[in-house]
């Protein structure tokens, strides 16, 4: 039984294969219609999400599978108390397998330790959110028809940011991967990251200033200033409005730019950019189900 905490989880080869099958699913979806019959799915959401609970939610109804679960912590027995461990326990007895979210750093991976399930971390506070990856690596290969040779710029919150550090993380392990770092003094990208670029001798450079760089990016990766990790209202307000992404400044980019965005977005790119042809994210969202659905197949180890 294997779960899925961290991107790296997977090898280079474990996650080609799994790109390759989100690939066919999204091509013959018929072909999978059923291949999770009379499986279900737990969703253990212990805060809020609209994309990443949905998405799940559909990956497994679209494999013929059902879903269980609950949507934030004050509606399940952790308003009463009960533990991670023991939550994830009693899922076992109801569940196939379990996409939890949670607000505190490591706590799937302690679900993980007492599961009799396959658990998949779906985003635990601003350390990990391997499954964005995968959509946002699936995103990339769809569209760009690689994961090598390309100058990646990461915008706004790189410090608390799961999205951004998982997406390092799997993106350094493939040839010619270059990053801008775009992301005011306070939210730049904590050290310890910067610390794993330097070991795997990433190219990097760290700027304030979006308009610098945008005419040399492959993707431009957009990222919202997340009021939920900061601690007092003032510091939010002021960062929240930092980089604001217009068709002004799309004019600067290339024609083969790509623009990602993890959703949800508040203000940082305005509505006019939708219309953008260079605007993937709402393509993004959809990648993201047809990953879940290769990933609920991998670990469950069904094969169609």
């Amino acid at each position: 039984m294997r779960h899925l905490m961290s991107p790296l989880d997977l090898s280079v080869e474990e996650l080609d294969r799994l790109l390759d099958l989100a690939g066919d699913i999204e091509k013959n979806p018929d072909k999978y219609a059923h291949a999770c019959d009379r499986k279900k799915l737990a969703t253990a959401f212990y805060e809020p999400s609209t994309r990443t609970r949905l998405s799940f939610e559909a990956a497994m109804i679209n494999l013929g599978g059902s879903v269980i679960g609950f949507p934030s912590d004050d509606v399940s027995s952790a308003a009463k108390g009960e533990s991670v461990a023991d939550t994830i326990r009693v899922l076992s007895c109801y569940a196939d397998i379990c996409a939890m979210r949670h607000p505190k750093e490591g706590a799937p991976m302690v679900a993980a330790s007492r599961s009799k399930i396959p658990v998949i971390n779906a985003g635990d506070g601003g350390h990990q959110h391997p499954t964005q990856t995968l959509t946002d690596l699936l995103t990339i290969k769809s569209l760009k028809g690689r994961l090598d040779n390309l100058k990646i710029g990461l915008c706004g919150d790189l410090k608390f940011g799961r999205t951004v550090h998982s997406l390092i993380n799997a993106l350094i392990r493939y040839p010619g991967i270059e990053f801008v770092m775009i992301s005011p003094e306070e939210l730049r990208l904590p050290s310890y990251m910067r610390e794993i670029l330097d070991a795997a001798g990433v190219k990097y450079v760290e700027t304030e200033r979006m308009e610098d760089s945008l005419g040399t990016l492959d993707i431009l990766y957009m990222t919202r200033v997340q009021r939920e990790r900061f601690f007092n209202e003032e510091d939010y307000v002021r960062m929240k409005d930092f980089y604001i992404l217009d068709n002004e400044k799309m004019a600067m980019a290339s024609e083969e730019m790509l623009v990602m965005h993890p959703l949800p977005r508040v203000n940082e790119i305005a509505v006019e950019v939708d219309d953008d042809p260079r605007a993937v994210y709402f393509q993004q969202a959809q990648y993201g189900v047809y990953v879940r659905m290769a990933l609920i197949l991998t670990l469950l180890e069904i094969e169609v």
